[in-house]
């Protein structure tokens, strides 16, 4: 099984291959990339850097943004190797790796978003037992789960299937997903109740803590002043917006295996985009332009470099 290759076809351009389009495709997804790193990480050192901004709500956006840069770096590198190949290529056990980092941090973003939104609950809900119950070492712990319980369960199903017989070796895709599925002769009925199981784990139980913490919100905001209200909408309407973003994109990259040959190719194109694309620019942007904190240290940093 080691020495299988899998070709993967880049399939948001039939013009990869070609000379002249190639070094484009290429530079563009370079300066791409590089953006993403800088953006998450700028906002990620003001946090760090900043005082202020030492508070829990912080701390997360930064972990969050680490995982987004992660999250990145797990699909870029490869993808700008096959933007200068001649065939793009990629080993099973690379494959199979790529697999797991890809589906832990994406996990990860679930959990993230989860220990966010409990601690707004705190904040909004329970002010005076706030510094009491979000202390270093809770917030310390949260992290630590947030990153290990999902690749501990991806690592179940990828172990599993790095010795599955192949009955295709063309990869419908530019990195590794579930698309790898689609290569395997078989799938058997208690993998797929394995699967469903970690899907559960992973990002249905989280996204209805979410869903729970946010109504409990909603019913005090509702009953507060207009001060509070307000208040509440600056720090929650960015993680709100990233949460619909990111589960219109995970429930896409569930069902797209079972619907691929009914989808339209530019539909699988754009929400190919956004995952690769779209997403990790959109967290630093959102939490650089609505935090209110964030936005004033960003805007200090440009100055000083362009009196520099």
């Amino acid at each position: 099984m080691d020495d299988e290759i899998n070709t993967t076809y880049l399939t948001f351009s039939g013009h990869v291959e070609v000379d002249k389009y190639r070094y484009v495709y290429f530079i563009t997804m370079f300066i791409i990339y590089i953006v993403i790193i800088c953006s998450n990480l700028t906002i990620v050192y003001l946090i760090w850097t900043h005082e202020n901004l030492h508070e829990p709500m912080y701390i997360f956006i930064a972990a969050l943004l680490l995982n987004s840069v992660l999250f990145s770096t797990n699909i870029y590198p490869k993808l700008l190797i096959d933007f200068l190949s001649e065939i793009q290529i990629i080993s099973y056990s690379a494959c199979i790796f790529q697999f797991q980092i890809f589906y832990s941090l994406a996990s990860s973003e679930f959990l993230l978003l989860a220990v966010m939104s409990y601690d707004r609950y705190v904040s909004i809900c329970k002010p005076l037992q706030y510094p009491t119950i979000m202390r270093k070492s809770t917030i310390s712990i949260m992290l630590v789960l947030a990153w290990l319980w999902p690749a501990c369960h991806i690592a179940v199903p990828a172990g599993m299937i790095a010795n599955v017989k192949l009955c295709s070796h063309l990869l419908q895709g530019i990195f590794c997903n579930n698309v790898v599925d689609k290569l395997h002769c078989l799938i058997s009925g208690a993998r797929i109740v394995r699967d469903m199981i970690i899907l559960v784990n992973v990002a249905l139980l989280p996204l209805i803590f979410i869903f729970f913490t946010y109504t409990r919100i909603l019913i005090i905001v509702y009953r507060s002043s207009r001060e509070v209200r307000k208040k509440a909408a600056q720090t929650c309407l960015p993680h709100l917006i990233l949460l619909i973003n990111f589960s219109c994109l995970g429930t896409y990259d569930v069902v797209i295996v079972g619907l691929e040959p009914h989808f339209p190719k530019i539909v699988s194109l754009i929400m190919t985009l956004q995952i690769i694309l779209y997403h990790p620019l959109f967290n630093p942007i959102i939490y650089g332009l609505k935090m209110k904190e964030i936005s004033k240290h960003l805007k200090r940093l440009f100055c000083r470099v362009q009196m520099n």
